[in-house]
């Protein structure tokens, strides 16, 4: 682990290994060439241009894994490279199953913080995504708020800094999501490496509050009545039909690729300087935030 210091006089950090499922992969924040980049990668690129020492970056997260999949393959690994950052987010695939207990999901997600913890020199969690205003994962509220809680107190006991998503004003936006609302945009991305960057103790960065709002005596979304209330719920049948449920019918099924996927950054290597990997290069273009 890195012994010197940023400019903010905090511990600087040398090395950083990002775990979990498509969110920290970075879906939704494609490149034309087809290259993932994602808050992580983004996060990556603002640590190393603050810090005074050349930062070595990994990225083991790969979409669709649930949280016994992501302790079994990609926290041990995490561990065994004893970086100065670990970013930890897992547990939300779990959540949509039908019938899954959130108090397993969260008992699961603190082992594997204290196993993190061991040899990391911080573990950066995150909560849920508030879904107010998702056709049908709104009907998760109050499921997910109960994963938060529990995010919050396991973070508490073991020292570990949150960035808090459902708290994020600016992922309420539209532009926050990708067409299929099951993933963030590049915009959902930059705003989350921003946000990440500032719980670690960089330059802050106001999260400005999302256009439109719900404000005091405001129809709530879903609650029209009649004929608009039809026409309000159109685009979210079609949603459901385009979207997910075929999302959910394949994770229902336990059906993954053809050809099992592999993390997009598997070894902890200079973030910038010469890479064997083509992508990476095109990558290297969209760390900025």
């Amino acid at each position: 682990m890195s012994t010197e210091r940023s400019t903010t006089g905090r511990a600087a950090i040398g090395s950083f290994v990002a775990v979990g499922d498509s969110f920290t992969e970075g879906l939704g924040d494609e490149t034309s060439e087809g290259a993932l980049a994602g808050w992580a990668d983004r996060l990556a690129g603002l640590l190393a241009r603050r810090s005074p020492v050349p930062l070595r970056y990994a990225n083991l997260a790969v979409r669709g894994r649930v949280i016994d999949e992501i302790i079994a393959e990609q926290v041990p690994r995490a561990a065994a490279l004893a970086p100065d950052l670990v970013s930890f987010c897992a547990g939300g695939n779990d959540i949509l199953r039908l019938g899954s207990s959130v108090d397993r999901i969260t008992e699961r997600f603190e082992e594997a913080v204290v196993e993190l913890r061991a040899t990391a020199g911080t573990v950066l969690v995150f909560t849920g995504f508030d879904p107010r205003d998702t056709p049908v994962l709104r009907r998760l509220r109050g499921k997910i708020a109960t994963y938060t809680a529990h995010v919050h107190a396991i973070a508490d006991r073991h020292g570990c800094p949150v960035v808090d998503l459902w708290a994020m004003k600016s992922l309420q936006r539209p532009s926050a999501w990708s067409e299929d609302r099951l993933h963030l945009s590049s915009e959902g991305h930059r705003r989350v490496a921003l946000r990440s960057a500032e719980v670690l103790g960089l330059v802050p960065v106001p999260d400005a509050p999302a256009p439109g709002a719900q404000v005091p005596g405001a129809p709530v979304p879903g609650t029209t009545a009649g004929p608009a209330r039809q026409a309000e719920r159109l685009p979210d049948l079609r949603w459901a039909r385009e979207h997910f449920l075929p999302w959910l019918g394949q994770h229902l099924l336990h059906r993954g690729p053809v050809e099992p996927l592999a993390p997009k950054r598997p070894e902890l290597l200079p973030l910038w300087g010469p890479v064997a990997d083509p992508v990476a290069v095109r990558r290297r273009t969209l760390i900025e935030p």
